[in-house]
């Protein structure tokens, strides 16, 4: 298996390594979409966050990579082998990729007609869901994505469980994964209820200065011609960060969020004018996992008007007497209720 591209030489997108920082130490947020020129290394920065995370301890065998702690009893595999609990496994942190022209067999899994047809028995044969539990389910071109398909990611990133009913099967199997997804805003929009799933959204565009472009060749260009070395020159930051995060997560719990902070998300959003409560409840655990990633004991005015962007962005209403983007609206509410 290739190296991945360190996470920590990644040149400038510091919105977008924030996002995906901060999905990592808390992945109920809701995972991320990235829209944005391609070519701006929008999957290098997800294979190398994955790359980044300390391995996860996994049930040996299981296909779902079941975490021995946690609740086995809904595994379709560990609820049979119980005794698998005491075999485990460090496995690397998943990173599926799920293709546009992926057939929904392919997706949520299907009958094994290999068993089927040499011993006549009807076993299930895991898809890429299955392969995408506790990691990371990545769609380059979401907004591309056959309708079908889109309706069943939302009923599996809702419920974090992908049920199965089909040639006599019924199965249920855990599936709970950070959706990521990219794509190019020019190709078409993504539809509002799957748009509503994604915690964080991120805006990328390809680098205006002329130092900047200059470093980010210049970096790739070293990783391709000898990537064990380039690997090497960044492992220290590389794990420096992977340190904050195991540290971040231990903490995540303790965190506090006082009424203010909870009033002052609130009036951002009124003051926006956010459907539902989805936007309050997700930018206050995404201030939460950034304070313990910055070491603080609670959620503050700094962490919740750095992360409301990518929080807010994708929540908005269209105002057809204001035809300013998104960005730039939630970075004028901030400014107007930050500074009064």
């Amino acid at each position: 298996m290739s190296a991945a591209f360190p996470f920590s030489a990644i040149v400038g997108q510091d919105e977008l390594k924030l996002a995906l920082t901060v999905a990592a130490i808390d992945p109920g947020i809701g995972g991320l979409l990235v829209f944005g020129d391609r070519g701006t290394g929008k999957s290098t920065a997800v294979r190398a966050l994955a790359a980044l995370l300390p391995k996860m301890r996994a049930v040996e065998g299981c296909p779902y990579s079941c975490d021995p702690d946690g609740d086995l009893a809904a595994c379709p595999y560990c609820s049979i082998h119980k005794e698998a609990r005491t075999r485990t496994r460090q496995a690397a942190v998943p990173v599926v990729d799920l293709p546009l022209g992926a057939t929904e067999d392919r997706v949520v899994g299907a009958l094994d007609l290999e068993r089927a047809l040499t011993r006549g028995e009807k076993a299930f044969e895991p898809g890429l869901l299955a392969r995408a539990n506790r990691g990371f389910l990545y769609i380059d071109e979401v907004n591309l994505l056959e309708d079908h398909l889109v309706d069943l990611l939302i009923d599996v990133a809702a419920s974090g469980e992908n049920v199965v009913e089909r040639e006599g099967l019924s199965v249920r199997h855990p599936a709970r994964f950070s959706l990521i997804g990219s794509g190019n805003p020019e190709e078409g929009e993504l539809r509002p209820q799957l748009l509503d799933r994604f915690g964080l959204s991120i805006e990328v565009k390809t680098p205006t200065d002329l130092e900047t472009r200059v470093e980010v060749v210049k970096r790739r260009d070293l990783f391709e011609r000898d990537r064990a070395a380039f690997v090497e020159k960044w492992k220290a930051a590389d794990a420096k960060l992977r340190a904050r995060i195991v540290a971040a997560r231990k903490r995540l719990p303790d965190i506090a969020v006082a009424d203010a902070a909870l009033k002052r998300v609130a009036e951002l959003c009124m003051k926006l004018g956010t459907d539902g409560l989805r936007g309050e409840i997700t930018l206050i655990r995404a201030a939460r996992a950034l304070a313990a990633l910055d070491g603080d004991a609670s959620v503050g005015d700094t962490h919740i008007r750095r992360l409301a962007p990518s929080v807010l962005r994708h929540r908005l209403r269209r105002n057809p007497l204001d035809d300013t983007g998104s960005s730039v609206r939630v970075e004028r509410a901030i400014s107007e209720l930050f500074s009064a």
